[in-house]
């Protein structure tokens, strides 16, 4: 009861006070409320990207295992292998029959292997740039996305016998042929002619990579008659049983070690992962670096805490007669420090709801922005990011309100009133 009435009485003079001092008033929220904004961005921003993220990654299918090249003697998720294969070091040990190997271990489906490659695609006076995939047959099966609009895709002996045949993505289709049918026409593609054997159905983009403006070619047929090799960059396998999937990351392992003549699992240039892996790496990233963004972030409410504590101390110091006055007609110590204090919380808390709104807003508009280049992102703003904002925001309150809060409750009465 004593509690409520204290917080009664505090909210109304929280309330007087801010009326009385506007411009104050709004100097002191604004660091509160753009620390808000900030936390409340943080959160929702990463939520959106973060199921952006792993949608793509699921939507490929749960039940796949990968292997690929990595530069021996880093991890495979580490700066120094991203990095090593930017700079342009080439990993060129891994073959199709090793993937096809691997294909044979009793918890594997099936499977295709495959590398990416770039090329000018020529239709009469038309030509683009495109991206290749080169990929084995079995991507129609182990891909569930992938879907044929239009024609049939290549088979086994077409690569094999890497025969010049061509799928093509949705956009690059209507970039060449606009309305006409492009099963059976030919196209020019570094320096040879290719066959159209099938158009795929519109899929859309995973972040920054848009499947609709792809090609794939027999593997055989990019490695021989394009890029001059004899290696892959990667194979993707189904896997049957998921509850076998790190007996199937160990066997895969060692046969690929026995394939290669690998003694020592630092001298490993593949790595295995499979999709779950892959997830749980994502959400791991995401949560680093909402925690590191959450640090930053939380150095404006620091800013605005500081502005609170000055508000506060002016506060003290205009209303020591008020003080005085109280003190005189029994008022405790602790009541005036409640007091002081609770009305720091309150004026946190209501700029806490403003950045909160604001901040939900603003992610709005970023949904709508990102939307006009054609990617679909959801911000969504959770429970729990209200509550940690709301919660920074009091957090904040307490903190840099409890020293003007003690140093009103010391004053004396006779100190006070002499003050007026």
């Amino acid at each position: 009861m004593f509690l409520l009435k204290t917080l009664t009485i505090s909210i109304f003079l929280a309330i007087r006070s801010l009326r009385n001092n506007p411009a104050r008033t709004f100097l002191s929220l604004l660091g509160i409320v753009i620390g808000v904004i900030a936390v409340t961005l943080v959160f929702s921003l990463g939520a959106g990207l973060k199921n952006f993220v792993l949608g793509q990654v699921e939507s490929f299918g749960s039940d796949l295992i990968q292997i690929e090249v990595k530069v021996p003697k880093t991890e495979h998720a580490s700066a120094e292998n991203a990095g090593g294969m930017a700079s342009g070091i080439q990993i060129t040990t891994m073959k199709i029959d090793e993937i096809e190997e691997l294909s044979k271990l009793p918890n594997l489906g099936d499977w295709y292997a495959g590398m990416m490659g770039q090329e000018i695609i020529s239709y009469r006076a038309k030509n683009e740039n495109v991206m290749i995939f080169g990929v084995t047959s079995g991507v129609i099966n182990v891909d569930q996305q992938m879907k044929i609009a239009d024609g049939e895709i290549y088979s086994e002996i077409d690569d094999k016998n890497m025969k010049q045949v061509i799928v093509l993505g949705s956009k690059i289709k209507e970039q060449l042929f606009s309305d006409q049918d492009a099963v059976g026409q030919k196209v020019k593609l570094g320096g040879n002619t290719f066959l159209v054997v099938a158009v795929l159905e519109e899929r859309g983009s995973t972040g920054f990579f848009d499947f609709d403006k792809l090609v794939y070619v027999p593997a055989r047929t990019l490695q021989k008659k394009i890029m001059g090799v004899d290696y892959v960059q990667f194979g993707l396998f189904k896997i049957e049983d998921m509850n076998k999937t790190e007996l199937t990351e160990i066997q895969m392992n060692q046969k690929m070690r026995d394939l290669h003549d690998i003694d020592d699992p630092e001298d490993d240039d593949f790595a295995v992962m499979s999709i779950a892996e892959a997830t749980d790496m994502i959400e791991k990233v995401f949560s680093i670096i909402n925690i590191l963004l959450l640090a930053l972030t939380s150095i404006s409410l620091v800013v605005g805490g500081v502005g609170i504590m000055n508000v506060m101390y002016v506060a003290v110091t205009e209303r020591t007669s008020e003080i005085g006055l109280r003190k005189a007609l029994g008022a405790k110590n602790g009541d005036i420090m409640w007091q002081f204090l609770f009305e720091a919380v309150f004026i946190t808390l209501l700029g806490g709801i403003v950045g909160v709104v604001l901040g939900f807003i603003l992610s709005k508009v970023a949904e709508y922005v990102i939307a006009q280049y054609n990617f679909y992102l959801t911000f969504p703003l959770t429970v729990g990011a209200v509550l940690v904002s709301l919660g920074f925001s009091m957090l904040t309150g307490v903190i840099f309100g409890s020293r003007p809060a003690w140093k009103a409750s010391k004053l004396s009465p006779m100190e006070a009133l002499n003050k007026q």
